[in-house]
Order: C-alpha cells, then structure tokens, then sequence
C-alpha cells in the first residue's frame, strides 16, 4: 500500500527529507527531549521542534552545525552540537525520541546504532532512516522499482528540490546486513525497505 511520506511544511525536498514525515509520525506524543543525529542543516530539527519541549542537533560537520544554527535562531527550543556521535558524551536513556536521517553510513553502524539505542529513554522511540548497497542480484533488482518512484516525485517536487550539500559517502553495508544487524541490536524492532532507495528501522524502547 502506498505511504504519504511528504511532511507537511515546505523547504527544499530531496529523497532524504521525502521521509520527513515518517520520522514526524513516529515521535511520541508528549516528547519532552528530542535528538536528532547527524542533523546536517537542521530542517528535521525544526520540524521536530514543533512537536517537542526541545530539540537537539549532533552533527560532526562545522559547516552543517553552522547553516543549522543561522536558520534555527527564531527557534528558543533547539540546539546543536558539532561532534562526532562517538565522541559526544550524550545522557543515558536522556531522549523520549531519537531519530537519524541519511547519516549513520558515515559511521561505525553497531557502535552508532547501540549508542542511539542507549540514548533512549524506557518508553521512548527510536528511528533511523539510511541508505545501503546492493550485494546480490536480488537487491539490484528490488532496487530497480526504486526508478518511477524517484521520476514521479522529483517531477512532482522539481519546483523545491534542492541539496544542502552535506557531506557524502557511499555505504559500505548491504540492505540484507543493515536488517541483520539492526534487528539483533534492536530487539523488536522493525525494518523497511523504502521506495527511494532508503530503509527505515523503528522500534520502541520498552518501558520499565
């Protein structure tokens, strides 16, 4: 069945911010603390913050943390970090929600993920939507499909498509690795393969 991914407020689109509105609904009612990783220029931030007491960005790249901090200053309920996920001394079960877009390929995916897990609060969600490779014929296949998604939606978003020329950087994992991987750190968990060439893992953190 066909999914409305499209947050509702405007700004640029690409395939990263298409699943905004994912991220968007899954974040808990009443969230009081919010994090965001790899944050690049903070447009997920502010979207966020609409729904949360406070929002906080971690982003390792200067130039991202500094574009996210200049179009976040009318925000009094965000703030941003620039630093490494790993490097970054986060509180312990300190979030009710903690979500990551297009970003944890930049990194060691066990020791991210099982730090974004630990930064959860019992009762709390976890998101993360990210890209992989093709390691078989299978995923190329499946990966296929992925072509009249993207040539309606960039046709149908042409006119705010845009790129905040955040970092890049191929993934290494495959989508069949990422799922094993993420389901035995994330027990319960859920794991999607988006049309977009994107996967979402959601789970929820049980409460105490």
């Amino acid at each position: 069945m066909a999914r409305t991914t499209e947050p509702a407020t405007g700004d640029y689109w690409n395939h990263n911010t298409h699943y905004h509105g994912l991220v968007l609904r899954a974040m808990p009612r009443g969230c009081r603390e919010a994090l965001d990783v790899g944050c690049g220029d903070g447009l997920l931030v502010r979207r966020l913050a609409g729904r949360a007491g406070h929002v906080t960005g971690i982003d390792s790249s200067a130039e991202m943390i500094a574009a996210a901090r200049k179009e976040s200053g009318g925000l009094a309920n965000v703030d941003f970090i620039e630093s490494d996920l790993l490097a970054c001394d986060l509180p312990a079960e300190g979030y009710d929600f903690v979500c990551s877009v297009a970003a944890i390929h930049h990194m060691d995916f066990t020791a991210a993920l099982t730090a974004m897990r630990d930064a959860v609060r019992p009762g709390g969600s976890l998101v993360v939507i990210g890209l992989a490779r093709n390691g078989s014929f299978q995923e190329r296949l499946r990966g296929s499909v992925g072509l009249p998604a993207h040539r309606f939606h960039h046709w149908r978003n042409r006119a705010r498509a845009g790129d905040p020329a955040a970092p890049i950087a191929d993934p290494e994992m495959t989508w069949g690795e990422v799922r094993d991987e993420a389901l035995r750190i994330l027990p319960g968990a859920r794991y999607e393969r988006l049309a977009l060439w994107r996967y979402m893992v959601s789970w929820h953190k049980p409460a105490r």
